[in-house]
């Protein structure tokens, strides 16, 4: 999958391992999926997974990993990648902004990129196979990409690896599992909260003030194909201004978390957070005790990281030049689970599950 700041791939075995201890039915919903790792694991272990997130380009992983069953769209999608892998390179947009006008890409992957895509959105497909065909593209991409895993800025000097190919490979999609077909959401992260009853719900919203549409605007305008306007040097969307999540304000977190809590319909809500975040796990587990008529159970794992892939690197203006300098290495993820029912002796023991590296690398 593609590189992503904020991917639980190291927390997945507690994750699905909670889960597993306290759900009481199939079906999970996760609020804000990204780059849907996490539903992709659960549906891999048989759950019904609802997939939400407000952006595009996270809303077609959503497709493709969660929603998409594999005997519904193999053999089209390999037929299609094969084709696609074999096209000519032809600039366009993606190439003059994102390869010319900055420098994310070379300009012979841009090219194929600009072909690729233009092939897809005139082919007219159904949604899950345009979506598998979509992250295709995208993950090959990150594979030839120049950043340090952010799209804030691209890197002075061309990484090793935008010297590559593009190449087009079949994303990990998985069979349908015996609960039932899952599905995927674009929403506002509350109305599909209001909206969407489950099992167990599952929260692991944004940290601090960056935007998941400005580090990814890449993605979001690769799968939009809406060719916006763009500023600054990093080329971002025009609309990456605009379309501000409110968990990506520090004054109206709280607010913001608080009302999506009482939006919840699931009797088993799952938290993922860190030490970084804008929220003390004393707040967190306060908020969470008030569920369920102020009778919920609530308990914590905590489980202790090296930090992103960013930070090891250092911090980087948007011409990729090394700025400032890191306070830390290491930080706190956190798991709190809270239910309508006792839940400390199911998940006791469950930090064990959890893997030594980094918490936050794609």
């Amino acid at each position: 999958m593609i590189k992503y700041l904020g991917s639980k791939r190291l927390l997945l075995d507690l994750i699905g391992d909670a889960v597993e201890r306290v759900a009481p039915g199939p079906t999970v919903l996760d609020l804000f999926s990204g780059t849907s790792r996490v539903g992709h694991a659960l549906k891999r272990r048989g759950f019904r997974v609802v997939a939400n997130d407000h952006n595009a380009y996270a809303h077609a992983l959503a497709r493709c990993y969660v929603e998409a069953d594999l005997d519904d769209v193999d053999r089209d999608a390999r037929l299609l990648i094969d084709e696609f892998n074999h096209l000519p390179g032809r600039p366009g947009y993606f190439t003059e902004t994102f390869c010319e006008r900055s420098r994310f890409f070379q300009p012979k992957n841009g090219a194929r990129i600009d072909a690729i895509r233009e092939v897809i959105a005139a082919k007219g497909l159904r949604p899950d196979l345009e979506a598998v065909l979509l992250v295709s593209l995208m993950e090959a991409a990150d594979r030839v990409d120049s950043t340090t895993g952010v799209q804030m800025a691209y890197l002075k000097q061309w990484a090793p690896r935008a010297f590559n190919d593009l190449e087009l490979r079949m994303p990990a999609v998985l069979p349908r599992p015996a609960a039932g077909g899952c599905a995927a959401l674009c929403r506002d992260a509350l109305d599909a909260a209001r909206h969407t009853a489950a099992d167990v719900a599952y929260i692991d919203p944004p940290y601090n003030q960056h935007s998941y549409l400005g580090n990814y605007h890449v993605w979001e305008s690769l799968v939009r194909w809406d060719k916006p306007a763009v500023y600054g040097v990093a080329c971002k969307r025009a609309d990456c201004r605009e379309r501000r999540s409110v968990f990506n304000s520090r004054p109206r977190f709280d607010g913001a978390m608080l009302e999506l809590l009482a939006e919840i319909q699931a009797p088993v809500v799952i938290v993922s957070f860190s030490n970084e975040g804008w929220l003390a796990r004393e707040r967190l587990e306060a908020m969470l005790r008030g569920l369920f008529f102020s009778r919920a159970h609530v308990a914590t794992v905590a489980v202790d990281f090296r930090r992103y892939v960013g930070a090891q690197i250092g911090i980087h203006n948007p011409r990729g030049e090394k700025v400032g300098q890191v306070s830390h290495l290491r930080n706190t993820e956190y798991l709190f689970i809270a239910a309508d029912r006792p839940v400390a002796a199911a998940v006791a023991g469950l930090s064990a599950t959890a893997r030594t590296g980094h918490a936050h690398d794609a």
